[in-house]
């Protein structure tokens, strides 16, 4: 049999891993106080400190005496794990970091931007300022041209108004997918540009100028 020592050890780096990964959810099935039914208990107070194995009155005593909780973080172990913490503020806490990781989370869509074969340049900026906007929210854009009738006789025409189009969107954008057919369609798929990237190109510029 494993040395108490060593369990001792093990459960100890399984609590650090349980906090330095910072939780970020609350199971329903977490039992805090009364709600324990193991009846003896691993216990952590609530400076990180591992006291040892106690009853499970003696651990709700001890969390009552600090006007804590006991909540069961290892379930699992031999004995469970618990810890003396302040439930309502530690559920808050995570609860709040749920939310903020909810706000900058973004399911990136692809939105699709339809162009023509002689569509005037004018029109090419209205879209383009249009595409422009989805690729700053993080958002891809899938650029079309169907060519109709006697259109796919214009090939090159297409060809050039997709080039015009990712142009007039570089600022934002990088080609994600060269202009291909699908069907009688030219397709095009541009994706953001990183964070940093136009700097880089800017800086570049500006270093050329400089010689």
């Amino acid at each position: 049999m494993m040395p108490l020592w060593i369990q001792e050890r093990i459960l100890f780096y399984r609590y650090l891993f349980f906090i330095f990964t910072e939780v970020t959810e609350i199971s329903k099935e977490t039992r805090i106080n009364d709600e324990i039914r193991a009846s003896e208990l691993r216990v952590i107070d609530e400076e990180g400190t591992m006291i040892g194995i106690r009853t499970l009155d003696e651990a709700l005593a001890l969390a009552d005496e600090k006007g804590l909780d006991l909540v069961e973080i290892s379930p699992n172990a031999d004995p469970p794990v618990a810890k003396i913490l302040d439930f309502g503020k530690y559920r808050y806490e995570i609860q709040k970091r749920e939310k903020e990781a909810k706000k900058k989370q973004k399911t990136m869509q692809v939105k699709e931007i339809r162009l023509s074969t002689f569509i005037e340049d004018h029109d090419v900026q209205v879209k383009a300022k249009t595409a422009s906007k989805f690729l700053a929210e993080g958002d891809k854009v899938k650029v079309s041209l169907r060519f109709r009738g006697r259109e796919r006789d214009y090939v090159d025409q297409g060809r050039a108004v997709m080039d015009a189009f990712a142009e007039a969107c570089s600022d934002v954008s990088t080609v994600d997918k060269k202009p291909a057919f699908e069907g009688r369609s030219l397709t095009m798929f541009l994706a953001p540009k990183k964070t940093g990237q136009g700097k880089g190109a800017k800086s570049q510029r500006s270093g050329d100028n400089e010689d």
